[in-house]
């Protein structure tokens, strides 16, 4: 007898996909620690949001190698590559391109022609985004979206696959453009980079003052990225998962009807909009067949809920003076918000009674 899950699992071809994906991902994991020492969550969290074919806010300060990590991750994905470097000056033709009047030297005639910015490549290094004006954060951002610019009516198409991964430097706020909040939801993930234990630091000096540089070999092309982003999505999901990433996203919510921690109507001004549950799904089928499964579980949820949802939670003005934070908030999802439609904490208290 075969039930609704061994059917999805027959369409998705399931262990095998799931086998080739994980292969090619240890791979990439194994070519990166080459030159990045630690950080692997990091790079998982990285690695999952290319899968998935969405962009990145990478937040850390200076000094973490964050323009290091995403240039050897492209190099290693064999993808083409750009750093944009944010100021206040650039002007969005700066990164999409121009048109530029040419002269054919044999005919005499003139005739426009586009030049294309830095914004044509795979993967694209937007390094202290909030440094530049509105404007070209918009073009960069519909870039983003859209998946190509346009330039005097005409539009044109950006390689596939692009991949926007943008930098912000959180101790240093003087002169900077912050993000507005819908477009900071055009990120699918908020990716938050630490300090290195003593270890992984001391490794960090030994490889970065020896003679010998260490670079990543490609593993991966551009037709190989495409497969796994398809496999990603083949991965089925079943319908109480699908509940359980709602109830996260809509307890967010205040004045949202439904089960939420007190939390929320204290300390949240908004919350995640109808893209949270999306890329939370998305994320949860990437980790899920990273980790060697072949269906998500609500563990694959709560594992990609604090960069699908930190971002997307606006917290308010007592937040500010309690101190109370985002990843609080997020703290409190997890811990409050029912898995299977039961309260959590009677869920913990059945699980220590069956144990005994």
């Amino acid at each position: 007898m075969t039930n609704d899950t061994d059917t999805e699992l027959t369409a998705f071809g399931g262990s095998r996909a799931a086998g080739e994906v994980q292969q090619a991902c240890h791979q990439l994991r194994t070519q990166i620690s080459k030159v990045i020492v630690g950080q692997e969550k990091v790079v998982d969290q990285i690695l999952v949001s290319m899968f998935c074919r969405g962009h990145a806010l990478v937040i850390g300060v200076p000094g973490l190698a964050k323009t290091l990590m995403i240039s050897t991750i492209a190099q290693a994905l064999s993808l083409r590559f750009s750093r944009i470097q944010f100021t206040p000056d650039l002007m969005p033709s700066d990164i999409t391109g121009t048109e530029l009047i040419q002269e054919d030297k044999h005919s005499g005639t003139r005739e426009l022609r586009f030049v294309k910015g830095p914004l044509f490549a795979n993967v694209i290094l937007a390094d202290e985004i909030n440094r530049t004006p509105p404007k070209t954060q918009s073009a960069l951002l519909e870039a983003m979206q859209e998946r190509h610019v346009t330039a005097g009516g005409v539009q044109h198409e950006l390689p596939k696959p692009f991949f926007v991964l943008a930098t912000q430097n959180p101790i240093e706020q003087e002169g900077t453009y912050p993000l507005p909040e819908a477009q900071l939801d055009r990120f699918m993930f908020s990716i938050l980079i630490g300090y290195p234990d003593e270890d992984d630091e001391v490794r960090i000096i030994q490889r970065t003052t020896a003679g010998h540089e260490a670079t990543a070999e490609a593993v991966l092309g551009r037709k190989e990225i495409q497969r796994v982003a398809e496999v990603v999505r083949e991965v089925p999901v079943a319908e109480h998962v699908i509940r359980y990433a709602l109830r996260l996203v809509r307890a967010t919510r205040v004045g949202e009807d439904g089960v939420r921690p007190s939390i929320v109507d204290q300390y949240v001004r908004w919350g995640a909009g109808p893209r949270a549950g999306q890329f939370l799904i998305l994320a949860a089928k990437a980790t899920s067949i990273l980790a060697g499964s072949a269906h998500v579980t609500p563990e694959h949820i709560r594992a990609a809920a604090r960069p699908v949802l930190r971002h997307r939670i606006i917290t308010n003005f007592n937040a500010e003076a309690d101190g109370v934070s985002s990843e609080d908030v997020i703290t409190a999802l997890l811990d409050e918000i029912p898995i299977e439609g039961t309260d959590r904490t009677t869920q913990k208290q059945m699980d220590t009674v069956l144990k005994r």
